[in-house]
């Protein structure tokens, strides 16, 4: 089970809409970035949308059950004599928390980067998934006693 960890949110992307704020986010107050998350099969798959981030500006952390993901969109290096006219897309700093429940094998996530979007497979932990259990016969076992 993956549970998400800022409670505001919500609030904070209606002020950005409200006000038309833009504000970007540094290493001691990140902005969140999107995520989908669902269940698929033996494994959760967790997508984080980062277009315009270099796989090496990216951060993963594992730490007592908590997966942090930080990632930094840089400014692009455009030269001189170039004068930028618009600049809408918002730079800095992203990250998300996210705490994995015990059900859940943090020591084998992998994780992929393409087209902007960076996606993380959870897999179930073997302690989790249902599983069988064996019933066997004692009572052929026994000896009847005569009185």
């Amino acid at each position: 089970m993956l549970m998400r960890t800022d409670p505001f949110r919500e609030l904070d992307r209606f002020a950005q809409q409200f006000f038309g704020s833009q504000t970007p986010g540094t290493w001691s107050r990140p902005t969140p970035m999107p995520m989908d998350a669902y269940r698929q099969g033996e494994q959760y798959v967790v997508s984080f949308d980062l277009p315009g981030v270099s796989p090496d500006a990216i951060d993963l952390d594992v730490e007592r059950n908590v997966l942090t993901v930080k990632a930094e969109r840089r400014p692009l290096e455009l030269g001189d004599g170039v004068e930028m006219q618009v600049s809408e897309r918002p730079l800095g700093v992203f990250s998300r928390q996210l705490f994995l429940g015990d059900t859940l094998d943090a020591d084998r996530i992998e994780a992929s980067y393409d087209a902007g979007v960076l996606t993380l497979k959870i897999p179930i932990a073997e302690k989790a998934k249902p599983r069988k259990i064996a019933i066997t016969d004692t009572g052929s076992d026994r000896k009847q006693i005569d009185a």
